[in-house]
């Protein structure tokens, strides 16, 4: 599907107006390329609803623990050099999170739980927004750490494969975000300059890895979080991918 150019002037107008969108000064370099992390496209929040359904008195929690656990376990594995790809973490993180609040987790639950990565819905937002950075010719790609099978199976149901050039997960440098190892998969993928791809950043410590490495950074505030304090800020702030089409295509 090819978007008009009455589209992409409706993009960009709803940037300027959305007093989310917050900035640096204007770009030196050409963007060439962007790069996403995998939740600035698709939304989590079916996962925790999941787990509410089934455990409604405490899946609130239960969520947040495993989500918690998720992150964190990644980062130690990645300071351990004992790197296991993002599948087995995230359901190692299941596992402890029910443990640690004393509630049994049968096999088949386990399993229904994690089958809830493999059927991700796009943001209402994120197949149009890419299409639009797409057909102005910037060069896209993911730069996740989830797995390869996650990122397909997601991108193949939502239809949205051909947008992208390459879908980089950290299994291929067994390391994760992050890790400055992570964010290189970008610059060397694409072939061009660091300054010239933008790293869409869904957490604020994303952000803070990316602006690190030297990735011009927007970050996709989906969830109106506040800025980590890690001396580090982003190069620009929206809530949507369309905010970040509208910047990427300006």
């Amino acid at each position: 599907m090819m978007t008009t150019r009455r589209q992409l002037l409706a993009f960009s107008a709803a940037a300027v107006a959305a007093p989310t969108v917050l900035g640096a000064a204007p770009r030196s370099r050409k963007i060439k390329a962007v790069a996403f992390d995998a939740l600035t496209i698709f939304d989590l929040r079916p996962v925790t609803a999941a787990v509410k359904a089934l455990f409604p008195d405490q899946g609130e929690a239960l969520a947040t623990a495993w989500r918690t656990r998720q992150f964190e376990y990644c980062w130690l594995r990645t300071l351990n050099r004992s790197y296991v790809d993002f599948w087995q973490v995230t359901e190692e993180a299941l596992i402890f999170a029910f443990k640690a609040a004393k509630i049994d987790l049968p096999a088949a639950t386990r399993a229904e739980l994690m089958a809830e990565f493999l059927r991700l819905k796009p943001w209402p937002d994120a197949i149009a927004a890419l299409q639009v950075m797409r057909d102005a010719g910037l060069r896209l790609a993911y730069l996740s750490n989830f797995t390869p099978r996650m990122m397909q199976v997601n991108t193949e149901a939502a239809g949205a494969s051909g947008l992208f050039e390459h879908q980089l997960s950290t299994d291929r440098v067994q390391a994760y975000k992050p890790d400055p190892r992570a964010y290189e998969m970008a610059e060397r993928a694409f072939g061009v300059a660091r300054e010239e791809i933008v790293f869409a950043a869904f957490g604020g410590w994303d952000v803070a890895g990316a602006k690190s490495f030297g990735l011009e950074t927007f970050w996709v505030n989906r969830a109106d979080a506040v800025l980590e304090e890690l001396g580090v800020k982003p190069d620009r702030v929206g809530r949507t991918l369309q905010d970040l089409a509208a910047y990427v295509t300006a």
